[in-house]
């Protein structure tokens, strides 16, 4: 996955890597991410591992955790 600037705008997106930065990009992607990107995240990562960083993240806003937590449910 090509990851937009815009969505990792304090780095180059060139660097992350997406085994040993999954927590960051997956923070990145629930709050401010497209729906390419949240397709691509749900594909990629496994449901255990996104509900637990979803679960576990102090920076994502109530709202996006909601919705996750939602979409991990029913995925």
């Amino acid at each position: 996955m090509k990851f937009r600037q815009a969505l990792f705008w304090d780095t180059d997106p060139k660097r992350i890597d997406p085994i040993k930065n999954a927590q960051y990009i997956i923070e990145r992607v629930a709050d401010f991410g497209n729906d390419k990107e949240a397709r691509w995240v749900l594909d990629f990562y496994s449901k255990r591992l996104l509900k637990k960083v979803i679960a576990k993240s102090r920076c994502l806003r109530q709202d996006t955790k909601k919705l996750w937590t939602l979409i991990l449910k029913n995925n």
